[in-house]
């Protein structure tokens, strides 16, 4: 075992805590059913590593540097927490962590809706993409849903071509099946009538935020800054600002896993250097 020279996307060690468990319970579980029938070698928090420097950087998974583990073997990582709702369950218990520490409740009433088209990598199926004929995007959409802290409820990757009140009807369903106690959201005109009539079916009451047309150029808009800003985090990671998944929820697991990295640096009051800041030494890890 050698140690090797942190990366900036690195988990730190109060990170890593807070994802350690469940990864671990993952793995212990697999090993007692006999999955793959061979003890796993490679480091957890290696292989969580390796993946938050795609994300935040953007890098295909085959060039991934060679003090990581082997890419396909970081890959089937990947594919195996997006495929079984890992990252999903990571960003649940995170989020109600934050949520308590801001004096919130742990689980929310109150939401915002947004969409999302970005244009796709040449690898993605063309099957799964779209046009966009309002925004003139080929590619994919996103639609999520955050709380009024910002933080991601729910998340759904289609191709761009979908309307946002298809988009919204699903994003209603999901989030209200995770967090029953959401009563109302806000969101664009993009969302219409069958959206909030949807809402109304599932108790949730969905309010329509238009900006004032009295007001030239650029405004914040009540509620739905919200969500904007959520948008922004993301698009830090760069592996967001182009959808490079050939699967749309392995695109949808970045997305999430982008805000597993901002949740838990939340939580431990840590920050990322940007090409804008002086980069600090880190703390080297045995791996």
């Amino acid at each position: 075992m050698t140690a090797r020279r942190a990366y900036p996307s690195d988990l730190s060690d109060a990170r890593w805590a807070l994802i350690a468990p469940r990864l671990t319970a993952w793995r212990q579980a697999r090993t007692d059913a006999g999955v793959s029938g061979r003890t796993p070698t490679h480091d957890l928090r290696e292989i969580f590593n390796a993946i938050l420097y795609v994300n935040r950087t953007g890098i295909a998974w085959r060039y991934l540097p060679h003090d990581f583990p082997p890419h396909p073997t970081v890959y089937g990582y990947f594919a195996a927490w997006s495929k079984e709702g890992i990252f999903t369950e990571l960003n649940y218990q995170l989020t109600g962590l934050v949520r308590d520490h801001h004096g919130r409740t742990i689980a929310p009433t109150a939401s915002i809706m947004d969409s999302q088209s970005v244009k796709t990598s040449t690898n993605v199926p063309l099957s799964t993409q779209g046009t966009d004929a309002g925004k003139k995007i080929v590619g994919r959409k996103r639609g999520i849903i955050t709380d009024t802290l910002g933080l991601l409820l729910a998340v759904i990757v289609t191709a761009a071509s979908t309307s946002d009140n298809t988009i919204g009807a699903d994003l209603l369903d999901q989030a209200t099946t995770t967090y029953p106690t959401l009563t109302k959201t806000w969101a664009d005109a993009g969302f219409k009538n069958r959206v909030i009539e949807h809402g109304a079916h599932l108790g949730v009451d969905v309010e329509i935020v238009t900006k004032d047309p009295q007001v030239k150029g650029f405004s914040v808009v009540k509620r739905r800054w919200v969500v904007e800003r959520t948008i922004g985090w993301l698009m830090h990671h760069r592996r967001l600002v182009r959808d490079y998944e050939a699967r749309p929820d392995n695109s949808a697991s970045m997305i999430t896993l982008a805000m597993i990295d901002n949740l838990a640096k939340r939580l431990t009051t840590e920050t990322t250097p940007t090409w804008r800041e002086p980069l600090q030494p880190q703390h080297t890890q045995n791996t």
